[in-house]
């Protein structure tokens, strides 16, 4: 049903684009204000967003129009996951939203899903049946992944560069590079992430007009003063001031917390607790599990710092981090996300 009423709303909106009479370039991002939007991005991204906007603006911004029934119902499905809406430029990236888009490693659909990955993230992946290029059933699944990938990397640009070349050549740059800043790390990622990653900046501010929570890195987040995910805080939320070298995924193990909720509530934890103390944030239940089994959580915490464990293991499944082929370790796929 819901890809007829799919259809109906691409047609509609088809009706109202020429009845506007509005051409692309009196859509597109005034250049008066160009300048002050371009404030809102890291200094390091703008040329590169700059060139992106002289070839790609148009296309991007009739593409804004036409394909509005494909962003609302991928919007619908990420803020129901408590994503950030703007991730559905990813899609857009990675397939301009074509259902029949096929990379040539075997990527496929919108959000092209490599087939294990697919199939670990729920989708049907079968010489009969490919799920992969249901829009609705793979947002679901691409929601479910991002996720998982933000409660590992707790940063917005080293997601979308995991999403590309998978999370172990993300976790090695981080490695190799001594930091956790994509402007840092980003030369020990294969060339075709850091565009990856630029490219979706670049696409955000062409659809949005500027910056977001998803085009900074975690560290750009405070010179911004972005918000977190959401600024709507969950009742029963309680406030409690901590110092110690804790470990958030120890936290979310041993309390049961959701991921990316805690990373939502406690933005920073890891590089802010041990040094300044921290005013850490829980659902009543989860506070009351932290208080009990505190002394516990701060001594694996310590021993996973000693043991130089991120401490994401069990929070993060292992399975999702397939090992590539002969010809991905030679070659990253020209599209899709290269997870196996």
């Amino acid at each position: 049903m819901h890809k007829y009423i799919l259809l109906f709303t691409i047609c509609l909106s088809g009706l109202l684009e020429e009845a506007s009479g509005l051409s692309a370039s009196t859509r597109g991002i005034d250049t008066t204000d160009q300048h002050t939007s371009l404030l809102t991005l890291h200094p390091r991204a703008i040329p590169f967003v700059k060139d992106y906007l002289d070839l790609h603006e148009q296309r991007l911004q009739r593409m804004k129009t036409k394909a509005l029934p494909y962003f609302t119902l991928i919007e619908n499905i990420l803020e129901e996951k408590g994503l950030p809406k703007e991730l559905k430029y990813l899609a857009v990236i990675e397939s301009d939203l074509k259902s029949n888009a096929v990379s040539w490693a075997g990527a496929a659909g919108p959000w092209q899903f490599m087939p294990a990955t697919g199939r670990l993230m729920g989708l049907t992946v079968t010489s009969r049946k490919d799920e992969r290029r249901d829009l609705f059933k793979s947002t679901y699944a691409a929601a479910r992944y991002l996720k998982q990938l933000y409660a590992e990397l707790n940063d917005w640009l080293l997601v979308i560069a995991a999403y590309n070349s998978g999370s172990l050549r993300v976790q090695s740059a981080i490695k190799k590079a001594g930091s956790r800043d994509f402007w840092i790390l980003q030369h020990h990622l294969p060339a075709e992430s850091r565009t990856h990653v630029k490219k979706f900046i670049a696409t955000h501010f062409i659809m949005e007009g500027q910056g977001g929570i998803t085009t900074t890195g975690a560290n750009d987040q405070d010179r911004l003063a972005l918000a977190p995910l959401s600024s709507e805080l969950p009742s029963g939320t309680l406030l409690q001031t901590i110092s110690g070298k804790y470990v958030a995924a120890v936290i979310i193990r041993v309390t049961g917390m959701d991921p990316l909720l805690f990373r939502q509530l406690n933005p920073q934890f890891d590089r802010k607790v041990s040094t300044d103390g921290y005013g850490l944030r829980l659902p009543e239940k989860c506070m009351a599990i932290f208080n009990e089994k505190r002394t516990d959580i701060l001594e694996e915490s310590v021993q996973t710092l000693l043991l130089g464990t991120s401490g994401t293991g069990d929070t993060f499944p292992k399975e999702l981090e397939l090992p590539a082929t002969t010809n991905q370790a030679k070659k990253s796929p020209g599209a899709g996300n290269r997870k196996t």
